[in-house]
């Protein structure tokens, strides 16, 4: 039987390592990007074009699946693989980084965040415990501790507190985790890294979670607003207070050349919106950098999206036609564009593996960042 949870690095080049992650519904490659299906879905693809563009790993969210169509609904039609139909790893987030943008809506305690549904205004508590159970009756893959994500601009001694709730937080998780029984046998839970931009900060939250102990860790509270300057300094030391032999996620990132920079600081796994939301608003990600589709330009390239794309959608359509269909709202237009986002950002990904395991990341990094930015 496959294990319930087994990281192996093979190969580094600087910081930059790609390895395996072994589950008990299949094996992940790092570096790796997992598409958002925040409501049981990758918006305007279907799972097993996911999978074909290689994703080896998706994300759900547990805010917006509790309220709706609830969690203890998805568990009784037989969790969250069987119905959105998805049979490989799931992480879940643990829902706190959308309460803590609901601002007005919620109110934080040591027990949890009390909030009002953006859907109905029925209200909730979500603490480490619910998180938990949330995820638990999901049933995903990879778990998410449930940690407060404050804002980056706030003074020293805010984000100290912050950090020092989510660590206690992050040990009523453990302890809600471990208590889950059949799944928690089965399930992987990660730890998430707070402390904002402060490296001091950043390793009292790194120590703590790791005396806990995850199988994972989460750099969390980056992407937040800060710019790729700060996130990348940040990242100078973050990763590598984080245990050695664990892999290390990066939530919420990024742009292409952000992906680029945080692997070569040593992250491993990635989540981010981008790809499918750009889709869905006429942005391409292509390896010469991005295309709005709606440019009046395109309105009569014959060409593809991207020459070096082997995806469906270059394959098979031209620049003028997709332009036709950004410019005209129809839903073929974003499901296509999206389909391409997917695929060059996995393409980007085994590009990356390759790289790394050749030796030859440097190198890589160099040529994508002169191509990519060009534009």
């Amino acid at each position: 039987m496959p294990p319930r949870f087994e990281f192996s690095i093979h190969a580094t080049d600087g910081r930059a390592r790609t390895g395996t992650i072994r589950m008990r519904r299949g094996e992940i490659r790092t570096p790796a990007f997992m598409p958002v299906g925040t409501a049981a879905t990758v918006k305007a693809m279907k799972p097993r074009d996911v999978r074909a563009a290689g994703a080896d790993v998706i994300l759900g969210n547990t805010y917006h699946l509790m309220l709706r169509p609830g969690a203890e609904r998805v568990a009784r039609l037989g969790g969250l693989h069987r119905f959105m139909n998805w049979d490989r790893p799931i992480l879940t987030d643990s829902g706190g980084y959308q309460v803590m943008s609901l601002s007005d809506l919620r109110k934080i305690t040591e027990e949890g965040v009390t909030f009002a549904s953006h859907i109905d205004g029925s209200r909730h508590m979500l603490s480490p415990e619910r998180s938990m159970e949330i995820q638990r009756l999901l049933g995903s893959d990879i778990v998410m501790a449930f940690d407060e994500c404050p804002k980056i601009d706030q003074p020293r001694e805010e984000i100290a507190r912050s950090m020092e709730m989510s660590m206690r937080w992050a040990r009523r998780s453990r302890e809600g985790f471990d208590a889950g029984g059949a799944h928690a046998e089965n399930a992987a839970l990660f730890g998430i890294q707070q402390g904002a931009l402060d490296e001091g900060l950043r390793k009292a939250s790194a120590d703590a979670l790791a005396e806990i102990g995850f199988d994972g860790y989460a750099i969390g509270g980056l992407a937040v607003g800060e710019g790729q300057e700060a996130m990348f300094a940040t990242l100078d030391f973050a990763p590598e207070q984080l245990p050695q032999d664990a892999p290390r996620y990066l939530m919420g990132v990024g742009k292409p050349d952000d992906l680029v920079g945080a692997v070569e600081r040593g992250v491993d796994m990635f989540d981010c919106v981008l790809p499918t939301r750009s889709g869905r608003n006429g942005q391409a990600f292509t390896w010469e950098g991005a295309l709005n589709m709606r440019n009046a330009r395109h309105a009569e390239d014959t060409g593809p999206l991207d020459p070096r794309c082997p995806c469906p959608t270059c394959a098979t359509y031209s620049r003028a036609y997709l332009h036709h269909l950004v410019k005209s709202g129809e839903m073929l237009g974003a499901m296509l564009m999206t389909e391409h986002n997917i695929w060059f950002y996995q393409q980007l990904m085994q590009a990356m593996r390759d790289a790394i395991a050749a030796g030859s990341f440097a190198a890589f990094a160099a040529e994508f960042r002169r191509d990519y930015l060009r534009r």
